[in-house]
């Protein structure tokens, strides 16, 4: 396992050791023990996520403001623009993101840690997304920033395309409205 760090010290991008010959590949998805030694962040999961999406879905961007949690991100089938945003007002990161093309192909990770909003764009014409969390899905506590303020300004890859989004996070909150981590 190689961990690269981001433009975001806290956020993490993990490229697993893949094994591949003429029959395909195998590769550890996640190993607690490597994990921990390789990050130096001692983690429990506690809840695996699976979602299917279309080309052009954008999820995002949540979070949950009680049991917050650290999400592993990876791409097993197709390919996603994935985005964790810093939204914890003590960080020196405090409003900055950071994006990353995980792929099936590609076979990376994305850690986020707990304090940050999260959210992908679909850009193959399927993608399936697993994720773990380390905390359980509260959703009175669950809470989403519009993917497209103005303040943060992502670089969403959209490449002329509407994105196709939930009731609710066409109802996201602003940035500057948002409710945020200490």
């Amino acid at each position: 396992m190689n961990i690269v760090p981001t433009e975001i010290p806290d956020v993490l991008l993990i490229e697993p050791r893949v094994f591949r010959d003429d029959r395909g590949f195998f590769f550890e998805s996640f190993n607690q023990k490597l994990f921990d030694d390789k990050t130096g962040i001692p983690v429990s999961f506690v809840q695996d996520n699976h979602s299917r999406s279309q080309k052009n879905v954008l999820r995002g961007l949540h979070y949950q403001i009680q049991q917050p949690q650290g999400k592993l991100v990876r791409v097993v089938v197709g390919a996603v623009f994935d985005v964790a945003v810093d939204i914890r007002r003590s960080s020196a990161t405090f409003g900055q993101w950071v994006g990353r093309l995980l792929s099936a192909e590609n076979q990376q990770q994305l850690w986020i840690p707990a304090g940050f909003a999260h959210g992908f764009f679909v850009i193959s014409e399927v993608a399936e997304v697993l994720y773990k969390t380390t905390d359980y899905y509260a959703p009175g506590g669950e809470r989403c920033i519009l993917w497209n303020d103005p303040e943060l300004a992502i670089a969403w890859p959209l490449a002329g395309e509407t994105p196709i989004l939930s009731a609710k996070d066409q109802a996201g909150q602003l940035f500057k409205a948002a409710e945020m981590f200490p």
